[in-house]
């Protein structure tokens, strides 16, 4: 190899750019390192409006350490969504000595289930929180299987769009776990409407509820607590002064 110039100074090549390679990772470290690049300010890009600043504070005091260039925004970004309100975070770095953080609540569309605290955002997820205030208007409930809870807000809103025209609004919707649908009405009925059904979909049944509205009221003396929709031609209601009591009606 000595009597080969060619091939030595190819070597040399190949060490110089090797070392200079090694140096320049050094310098990216060391200058890491230094205190010359400080981190100044966390940013929160906009108004949040169940996420407190101490939670925030909380959430992140442990892990800003380092400088802008050590610092783990991955890390910060999964403490920040343990939050209870935080449905997902980003962070990311500004230049040059700020991190930015951009921060999607919850947003509560119904209580879920029986306990305390669960609710449902506008994805239909299920998340355990507290208000701090009453909400604005509200909140139905919906209750069934956790897996389910998408398809329920689903059936929920669906329900809530057919029965505007008779001018009740549904306040409790809960799916058994053999996945038979009741609805609860604002004015305290109960319409049961069974199981989801290639043939006899449920929304198919509370169509024919709306339909039959004022002859379902009509066919009773009194306000009835319960209507039966999963007869095929017809209906059953329950009197709340009578409930071993049943009258049927057909359209």
């Amino acid at each position: 190899m000595w009597n080969k110039p060619q091939l030595m100074n190819a070597v040399t090549d190949l060490l110089l750019v090797a070392a200079t390679a090694a140096l320049l990772v050094a310098a990216v470290v060391w200058s890491a390192r230094l205190p010359l690049f400080p981190l100044r300010e966390v940013l929160v890009t906009h108004e949040l409006r169940e996420v407190r600043r101490s939670e925030l504070e909380n959430s992140l005091s442990g892990l800003l350490r380092g400088n802008f260039f050590s610092i783990k925004v991955e890390d910060l970004r999964q403490s920040l969504e343990q939050l209870p309100w935080v449905r997902r975070a980003e962070v990311r770095r500004q230049w040059p000595s700020r991190i930015e953080v951009s921060i999607e609540e919850h947003l509560p569309v119904a209580f879920w289930g029986q306990a305390t605290g669960q609710m449902v955002n506008s994805y239909g997820e299920v998340f355990t929180a507290s208000l701090s205030a009453p909400p604005s208007a509200p909140m139905p409930l919906l209750i069934g299987p956790t897996g389910l809870a998408p398809e329920i807000l689903s059936h929920y809103q669906q329900a809530e769009d057919i029965l505007k025209p008779v001018g009740r609004i549904p306040r409790a919707l809960s799916v058994s776990p053999r996945l038979a649908v009741q609805l609860r009405l604002d004015d305290g009925m109960i319409v049961e409407l069974g199981r989801q059904q290639p043939k006899a979909p449920v929304s198919e049944r509370l169509l024919r509820f709306v339909e039959y509205y004022p002859s379902v009221l009509s066919a009773a003396r009194q306000r009835p607590s319960v209507v039966d929709m999963r007869y095929p031609n017809g209906f059953a209601l329950r009197l709340a002064a009578a409930p071993a009591t049943e009258s049927k009606g057909k359209p």
